[in-house]
């Protein structure tokens, strides 16, 4: 982190002569190497610790060149830490971004990404005006592209929607957007499909979280991260700062989400809080940890349910809180017991010694009060709504939901189930069923025609990078009708576009863009003009639905334009017409946001109430906050059809089971995990998804066992992630701190595995899957299990940025990923297990 944006923390590398196998090592005990080993780190992949820069004193203060004509409050929008960013402008450009102070959580502080904030407004690579495609193939780097005006860009897209509405194929337009969104555009988008008639309008949670938002719904009635960072305002008590045990499985926060790790952190230094990470490889937030346990990739789910079993079995679950507040907890206790899921089962599973498993069990349940963390390593999961559903059965059996400093946190899902415009005005047309939820199935229904053949996308992310099995997409892309592109730069997707359309960076708008995972929000305002011709989202939508009602010969101008009034194009009065029709949102006024040094966090139902920070207390503002949300919650704790936590009901057993699930899980997983192991098959039946009942998904059967063939040739399993704090998705590809600090693809890799391989320290190496294959360079790494290697996302072959720093262009890694396998309830992609096989280039 870099205090009040000018102190640089020194970057430490985790040594390379700790023992690793399969089972477990303490953060502590590698941390303690670190610091014997430093004086002489002289072997492969070890540096010495480099001093900070002093900050004994500042030689720019009273630098009359650098003292800002303004300083502006924008907000960081790299990942879902909200740091606020006061952003010094001189001349009116940007000169200096520092942190809020005044922020506890945030304490003057932000990382890396900071800063490259405005390596997005000034870069030549941008986007500057609306672009058609006049020649060469669609994909290739080739094809030619002619400025065009707004109007002629919106009036071609209109023209084409219509169209295919016209022909009876309004479910043929698809749009996707993507986590760079402004809040409330996925609103607009909804409304425009709608109108439409198009059921087809996707957001980012299966390539997010959707998985861990469905799952605590299911369970708690809302589908929302429980706890909060700081201080919760109605009790005047540390919330999330005072959890005595923290439990993260799946997720590096240390590099995800740094600012609300470090928060995390520093209150663990007063409570001594015990922090276990579970992760298949040792990350910057497993060296901060008492313990790192490190499972089979995609075994987590074995790993929940023997923990739960070893809690029920030894009554060491919170027998009055179940009594009183929990369903099912019999079905349950039966359900472990006539599985077998014990500690022992589970170790041959995982990987995880029967003795680790048991103190994993025994410490959570019986150090209260104890908070889950997850994230990706757990949302891409094929199994990620079961095991998401587990642990939220494990905070509940343990009294750890609605209480300060514990709960399920898993991360991004932070916001209500939508922000709400007023009812449409006019007759809508009736929508057919949506394709299956999940963002890769477009390229099916591309391809195939199944269910039926979507002609026609929007885009708001870069899908060639972020979907599986990038090969099929590009194919599928290639074969698209017609396909509209947004975005900042010209990434993979863009080369595929019919119609590409520039968007406005964050400090080139103002409005409310990134979330902090615990529902807060912040306003930010605009820094600077935006850039060339470039339009912030929210005015693309607006000005689209004024180009269709010029050209609809079925509904009169105003069918468009009364639900799209432009005035909508002032954010704060989008903002406003968001709180007035939102439930729990009334007090989340423009003003009040403004005002504030900290976000203020949903449901806040008046300007009065200070925002709810512990879902589900057993407290007025807790109360009156659930009543805002519906009045039927009104005397409700917990906001299911019982009021209770709902473990097992006889209805969540009657709707799971029409997608092959249960409301009591049972173990599988990829069957590209080494060994024999119950793993899923998918029917050729698509059924309505009962978790998501706009759309179709597969039905499943679940527990067939895997053959173990694929690790004839595949002997070892893949995983993907975020390669370092320096990046957030593959934007950060654009910029040059991005590029400088992290242009490599390092790929993880034991080194006894990369011994076998032939493979030494800073080689060039080939990773195949049955699907493809892609380069890297071999990083050494002792802190992975031996059977794993771990490969950077979020790179792609034309991050022209690459050509100024000489660092390589590379294809995207989920070309190794299999399109077929997906969690059928809430679409989350499986990319954290693929059988693969490494060589020297």
């Amino acid at each position: 982190m870099t205090s009040k944006g000018r102190k640089k923390t020194s970057r430490r590398s985790f040594l390379q002569g700790v023992a690793i196998s399969t089972a477990a090592v303490t953060g502590v005990e590698l941390l303690k190497k670190d610091v014997a080993d430093a004086a002489d780190a002289t072997s492969e992949g070890q540096c010495k610790e480099i001093s900070s820069q002093s900050t004994e004193f500042d030689l720019t203060e009273k630098s009359a060149a650098l003292q800002p004509d303004k300083i502006v409050n924008s907000a960081c929008q790299f990942c879902n830490s909200l740091c606020r960013l006061k952003v010094h402008v001189k001349d009116g450009r940007i000169v200096d971004v520092l942190g809020e102070p005044d922020d506890p959580v945030q304490a003057g502080g932000f990382c890396i990404k900071g800063p490259m904030m405005t390596e997005l407004v000034y870069n030549r690579f941008r986007l500057k005006y609306p672009m058609k495609r006049v020649a060469g193939e669609k994909g290739s780097t080739d094809s030619q592209f002619e400025q065009i005006s707004w109007d002629e860009a919106l009036s071609i897209i209109a023209g084409k929607f219509l169209a295919l509405r016209d022909l009876g194929e309004a479910r043929a337009i698809a749009n996707k957007t993507s986590g760079r969104l402004p809040r409330g555009t996925g609103s607009l988008v909804g409304r425009y499909f709608n109108l439409l008639g198009s059921p087809n309008d996707t957001d980012v949670g299966p390539v997010c979280n959707d998985a861990g938002g469905n799952a605590l719904a299911w369970t708690f009635g809302l589908g929302n991260f429980t706890n909060g960072y700081g201080i919760d305002g109605a009790t005047k008590k540390e919330d999330l700062g005072s959890a005595k045990f923290l439990l993260f499985l799946g997720t590096n926060q240390a590099e995800t989400h740094p600012v609300t790790f470090t928060y995390l952190l520093r209150s663990r230094a007063k409570t001594k809080a015990k922090l276990i990470v579970i992760d298949p490889r040792l990350t910057p937030t497993g060296a901060q940890a008492d313990e790192w346990i490190a499972p089979k990739p995609h075994t987590d789910l074995a790993l929940v349910l023997a923990m739960l079993y070893h809690i029920v079995t030894h009554n060491l679950y919170d027998a009055a809180f179940v009594h009183s507040w929990v369903l099912g907890f019999d079905e349950l206790k039966q359900h472990l017991k006539s599985n077998n899921y014990t500690p022992e089962w589970a170790a041959q599973i995982t990987d995880v010694p029967v003795s680790k498993i048991k103190f994993l069990a025994e410490t959570y349940a019986q150090t209260k009060p104890a908070a889950i963390f997850c994230n990706a390593g757990i949302s891409h999961q094929l199994n990620a709504f079961d095991t998401y559903r587990c642990l939220a059965f494990l905070a509940a059996i343990t009294g750890n939901i609605g209480i300060s400093g514990g709960g399920c946190n898993f991360m991004h899902n932070t916001w209500p189930g939508g922000l709400n415009l007023p009812p449409i005005e006019g007759k809508i047309p009736k929508k057919d069923i949506a394709l299956p939820v999940g963002p890769d199935y477009f390229a099916e229904a591309i391809i195939s025609g199944q269910p039926y053949r979507l002609k026609a996308l929007i885009t708001q992310g870069n899908p060639l990078l972020a979907c599986s099995n990038t090969a099929k997409v590009q194919q599928a892309y290639r074969h698209l009708e017609f396909y509209v592109y947004t975005g900042l730069f010209m990434e993979e997707s863009a080369y595929y576009a019919d119609i590409i359309l520039p968007v406005t960076s964050g400090f080139e708008m103002e409005t409310v863009y990134m979330r902090r995972d615990d529902r807060a929000i912040r306003w930010q305002q605009q820094v600077v003009p935006p850039i060339g011709e470039s339009k912030p989202d929210w005015h693309i939508w607006i000005e689209l639905a004024h180009a269709t009602a010029k050209l609809d010969k079925r509904n009169p101008p105003q069918y468009w334009q009364d639900n799209f009034p432009s005035s909508w194009k002032d954010y704060r009065h989008l903002w406003t017409t968001f709180v007035a029709n939102t439930p729990g949102m009334a007090g989340m006024t423009q003003q009040r946001l403004s005002e504030r040094s900290e976000p203020l966090r949903w449901p806040c139902p008046t300007v009065a109430h200070p925002g709810v920070s512990t879902l589900y207390l057993d407290h007025p503002s807790w109360y009156q906050a659930a009543e805002s949300l519906d009045v039927k919650n009104k005397g409700k704790r917990f906001l299911t059809p019982s009021g209770k936590v709902e473990i097992y009901t006889s209805q969540l057993q009657k709707q799971l089971t029409k997608a092959g699930h249960s409301a009591l899980p049972i173990f599988y997983t990829h069957p590209e995990v080494t060994g024999r192991n119950p793993t899923i098959e998918y029917l050729a039946e698509l059924v309505k998804n009962p978790v998501n009942p706009h759309a179709l998904t597969h039905n499943v059967k679940l527990g067939k066992l895997s053959t173990g063939e694929v690790h004839k040739q595949y002997p070892l399993m893949g995983t993907t992630g975020r390669s370092s704090v320096v990046h957030f998705h593959s934007v950060t590809h654009w910029t040059y701190t991005g590029k400088q600090k992290n242009g490599v693809r390092l790929v993880q890799i034991h080194p006894k595995t990369a011994q076998t391989a032939g493979i030494e320290n800073g080689d060039e190496i080939i990773v195949e899957s049955p699907r493809g294959s892609i380069k890297g360079t071999a990083l050494l790494w002792q802190g992975i299990r031996e059977d794993t290697i771990f490969v950077p996302n979020w790179f792609g072959s034309q991050q022209k940025m690459a050509q100024d720093l000489g660092t390589p262009y590379y294809e995207a890694a989920n070309v190794l990923i299999d399109q077929k396998y997906y969690d059928n309830l809430s679409g989350q992609q499986a990319f954290k297990c693929f059988a693969c096989r490494i060589k020297k280039a």
